[in-house]
């Protein structure tokens, strides 16, 4: 019989770096992400403090209670990829495929209540170009009641919270991936990469949701 050691070969490991060449692959990659929305976001608060007139106060337009609801529900699916890794480090496979479930439940609903509240946002006439003709916002900025024009901040809300929600909506494609493949049962306590690279990714976009929620929806 073969030793239990020739049965699970060592992960390959990227030369002089000690690990192994997945989850370098996803910091270099996760580098590049850092980059990415940290000049988004730059932009963002250049902007928004540069010309604070063409934005609305914190709830008069975005559903904060609502975003604040999903954003707990991105930051539990955290804890859920925490146990799944976790669960497979203790070699206990049904808890990993427990908790791969929850996590792609969770992120499922976070797109869900982001496309919610994006169809909500349209139909009360806030796009990208700002308010639509007509429209329950457009009226109430007639009235003095919101800034009369918002499409710096439309066109700025939208992108930051969907690159983002398609970050995210990524995040949960791939995870399905991973959670049919720890019901495959090819991960195992010895060799559990695609397990760690995706939680990796998820812990990423958790954060940058978090700051984003922060700025976006509370400043």
């Amino acid at each position: 019989m073969a030793h239990p050691a020739m049965m699970h070969p060592p992960a390959r490991r990227e030369i002089g770096a000690d690990v192994y060449n997945e989850k370098l692959g996803i910091w270099i990659f996760l580098g590049s992400e850092v980059m990415f929305f940290t000049a988004l976001i730059g932009a963002y608060i250049i902007v928004r403090f540069g010309s604070p007139e063409f934005w609305a106060l914190p709830n008069q337009i975005l559903n904060v209670p609502v975003t604040a609801i999903n954003t707990f529900l991105l930051i539990c699916s955290s804890v859920t990829m925490v146990k799944a890794f976790a669960s497979i480090q203790d070699g206990d496979q049904k808890k990993l495929q427990l908790y791969m479930v929850a996590t792609v439940i969770i992120g499922a609903a976070f797109v869900g209540v982001q496309a919610y509240e994006y169809t909500t946002l349209v139909h009360e006439g806030f796009l990208p170009s700002g308010y639509a003709a007509g429209s329950h916002l457009a009226e109430l900025a007639a009235r003095g009641e919101l800034p009369a024009s918002v499409s710096v901040y439309g066109s700025s809300f939208y992108t930051m919270t969907g690159f983002h929600g398609f970050h995210v909506s990524m995040g949960v494609v791939c995870m399905v991936f991973v959670t049919w493949k720890a019901f495959k049962g090819k991960y195992t306590k010895e060799d559990h990469r695609g397990v760690e690279v995706i939680g990796l990714y998820w812990h990423f976009v958790d954060l940058v949701w978090i700051i984003l929620f922060t700025i976006v929806y509370l400043v």
